[in-house]
């Protein structure tokens, strides 16, 4: 009879490696953002700090686990076989909600997700019970569900989103006035006072509010409690000294062993508060396994109480826990992507932008200008005069090939993020709160952004809008966690192991799908060239930079082409949706290189002016060409999604021979400007009127057609439509190719070898 059950725990143990694996992948940004994007530290020497933080918090959570077992649910109101179902219920729909969260870049909760499963799961086995027993009714579902704690975990989860952007803010602010930008002016005191402060507050709330509740807390509790202002003000003056000594005596700078030492205490304060949401519930399950193998009773009667009662934690299988959070933390290439939206967001200063701006934002945005006009209204104009003198920053001069190395943000404000993300982490742990430390380390990062005016009128509506598209991820995180687990709850119970066995073999699909899909992303990006590397200063790195775009834009054009047309002559609305897709996204790749053409020419040399002039028209008749098969591509689209009638075989016809002399055409120039081939463009512009004479005589055919035996407005008019719009795309290549051939003439008069 336990052999079910036996498989159950199985699975749930492959569930949580998973879960692993997946939750430090999202989770990664907590920790690592401030280090990363300060660049204070190498990446090897951040990564080895976070580990052992990783590990040694994973020893003190032990704290936390009876979140998983009596936090959201009364454990009295389920028998052993509904608790089992629960669990798997609850971890089946973790692992794919925080991979699709990895997969699209977004940081979520894995605390949220965890919490609102097992409400979720909880619910759906509630409502089971009840309806299959007499007398009870849906007001009786908060006999199953420990309501008051979870709204406790709920408010203390929304509150840490308000209080961590406030104070992230505040203390932001302050340390601005206190430092200014022009930290080596600053006198050493300052620092050393700042150091002092910095890092009293890490190991108070960190080494000593960390290890409350685990069982290495006893042997120091009597040297603590009662003594918290004797440890707090001993430690800030020794911290002081010992600052004040790093920095005259060793030279050395606080702020990277703040940084440092602030990495390890969040990584300690994330895996002490947050190994509960990958391993809580698996532990659980294992322990209501125990129980009922020693009560020999059915699995449908013995009552899980015993989940209410305290239970030590097994030291072996937490560190089993943090040396694969450890693992996963070094190889996982979706925490990258992860940590890359949190920096973009906090970035300081201008650059490519990942969110676009939305209503709201802009909303918000003007609010808050307003705002700050009316403080600078009411505050004197010497006050606002000092503000802004520490709020200026000073001019770096860098060679132009070393610009993109500049940090997102300077080290105050990395130390400032980790100083008040860990406080307040280590506090919610300290009262077994599991707050989300994804929400406070956004929030902490976000309010600093915001009180150190990285966010400007340039950048300021598409952070805020990241902002929001994050935080609605979250609340649609609490929703799809407590719908799905519930689902899944409701499955299980009713197809027993085999609905557990089919919805495992759901997972594996899902999550290799979802890993191929995002190896193929990775791989699609690393091709793209960024405009900021140091080979693209020099017009030989425009030459190479805009004939690789032009090279992949007509590849891809011609292959669009030929897919509408394709799939216009069979009437095929799925391939020519799917066709859009792709038109869309070339769009967008295409507008990204216009936003960023700002910063490519700030990038060139002194000698590359004329070059910055031609990479302008460049990028301009790479967007002609882009929007003229977007207007086939959706004319097509919507005249087979309206069931418009088909094309007359003469029409598909005329585009087919179109098709393959435009193919022939597009080809060799993809080949050319690949192959860095510009000596054969002249012969190219020389045959392209063959090619618009066959498009004008496709138009007088179709004039000819009306006026004798077409019948079709519509056909008319996509017909039309995609004839000009193809001369349109066209004459736009051509264009592109007259000014390659003027620029490579040009270059050769001047004797600069291409």
């Amino acid at each position: 009879m336990g052999d079910p059950y036996i498989l159950m725990l199985v699975a749930l143990t492959v569930l949580a490696i998973i879960d692993l694996v997946v939750g430090v992948s999202n989770d990664a940004v907590n920790f690592l953002n401030s280090a990363i994007g300060s660049k204070a530290i190498s990446i090897k020497k951040i990564m080895i700090i976070a580990s052992i933080g990783v590990a040694f918090g994973a020893i003190t959570s032990s704290g936390m686990m009876e979140v998983a077992r009596k936090g959201i649910f009364v454990p009295d109101e389920f028998f052993f076989n509904e608790i089992m179902y629960i669990f798997m219920a609850v971890m089946i729909t973790d692992i794919l909600l925080l991979d699709v969260f990895n997969s699209l870049g977004m940081p979520t909760s894995t605390t949220v997700s965890i919490v609102f499963e097992l409400l979720g799961a909880a619910v759906a086995m509630a409502l089971i019970k009840i309806s299959a027993t007499d007398g009870q009714t849906v007001s009786d579902i908060w006999t199953y569900i420990n309501s008051e704690k979870a709204m406790q975990i709920i408010f203390g989860i929304l509150l840490s989103v308000v209080v961590a952007f406030s104070v992230g803010a505040i203390v932001q602010y302050f340390s601005r006035l206190i430092y200014s930008f022009d930290i080596e002016q600053r006198p050493s005191y300052i620092s050393a006072l700042f150091g002092g402060f910095a890092i009293t507050a890490i190991t108070y709330f960190i080494f000593i509010k960390g290890l409350k509740g685990t069982p290495f807390y006893k042997d120091i509790q009597h040297l603590i409690e009662g003594r918290v202002l004797e440890i707090v003000a001993v430690s800030f003056v020794i911290w002081t000294f010992i600052s004040q000594l790093f920095i005259k005596v060793f030279k050395w700078n606080i702020l990277k062993i703040i940084i440092g030492i602030g990495t390890f205490s969040l990584a300690m304060a994330f895996s002490g508060n947050d190994l509960v949401n990958f391993i809580g519930v698996p532990i659980a399950a294992w322990n209501s396994y125990e129980a009922w193998q020693a009560s020999g009773l059915a699995a449908n009667e013995f009552s899980m109480g015993v989940l209410g009662e305290k239970v030590p934690s097994n030291t072996i299988l937490l560190l089993i826990a943090g040396g694969i959070m450890v693992v996963t933390l070094w190889f996982s290439k979706k925490a990258r992507t992860v940590i890359e939206t949190g920096i973009n967001l906090s970035r300081q200063g201008d650059g490519h932008e990942k969110f676009q701006p939305n209503n709201v934002s802009r909303v918000v945005v003007r609010a808050a200008m307003g705002i700050n006009y009316g403080f600078n209204q009411l505050l004197p104009k010497s006050t606002i005069q000092f503000i802004d003198s520490k709020f200026q920053k000073p001019v770096v001069k860098l060679p132009k090939n070393k610009a993109f190395e500049m940090p997102a943000f300077d080290m105050i404000r990395a130390s400032v993020n980790l100083i008040v993300a860990g406080i307040l982490i280590s506090i919610g742990t300290s009262l077994k709160l599991p707050l989300s430390t994804t929400y406070v380390t956004f929030m902490v990062a976000m309010g600093t952004s915001l009180a150190d005016r990285a966010w400007g009128r340039e950048s300021a509506v598409y952070r805020v809008a990241g902002v929001i598209n994050v935080i609605g991820g979250w609340f649609v995180t609490a929703f799809v966690a407590f719908t799905a687990a519930a689902i899944a709850a409701y499955l299980i119970s009713l197809g027993g192991i085999v609905m557990v066995a089919i919805l495992l073999l759901a997972v594996l699909f899902l999550m290799m799908r979802s890993s191929i899909n995002h190896s193929k992303k990775a791989k699609e990006e690393q091709k793209q060239r960024f405009i900021e590397r140091a080979d693209l200063i020099t017009i030989n790195g425009v030459i190479e930079e805009t004939s690789d775009h032009i090279s992949e834009v007509i590849r891809r054009v011609n292959k669009l082409y030929s897919s509408v047309v394709n799939d216009l002559s069979t009437h095929d609305l799925n391939k020519l949706k799917k066709n859009e897709k792709h038109v869309n996204k070339l769009n967008d790749e295409v507008n990204n290189l216009k936003d960023e053409a700002f910063y490519f020419i700030k990038s060139l040399d002194d000698t590359s002016v004329e070059a910055s002039r031609f990479y302008i028209l460049v990028l301009g008749y790479l967007q002609d060409i882009s929007q003229s098969i977007s207007y086939i591509s959706k004319a097509s689209y919507k005249h087979v999604n309206n069931n418009h009638k088909n094309l007359k075989k003469g029409q598909i016809k005329d585009l087919k021979t179109i098709d393959v002399e435009l193919d022939k055409l597009l080809t060799v120039i993809e080949k050319d400007f690949e192959e860095r081939n510009f000596g054969n463009l002249g012969k190219i512009l020389s045959e392209k009127q063959e090619l618009f004479n066959h498009v004008s005589d496709s138009i007088e055919k179709q004039i000819s057609r009306i006026r004798t035996t077409e019948t079709s407005a519509k056909n008319s008019t996509l017909y039309f439509g995609n004839l000009l719009e193809t001369k349109d795309l066209i004459s736009a290549i051509m264009n592109l190719l007259e000014l390659y051939q003027e620029f490579h003439i040009s270059m050769k008069k001047a004797n600069i070898k291409l």
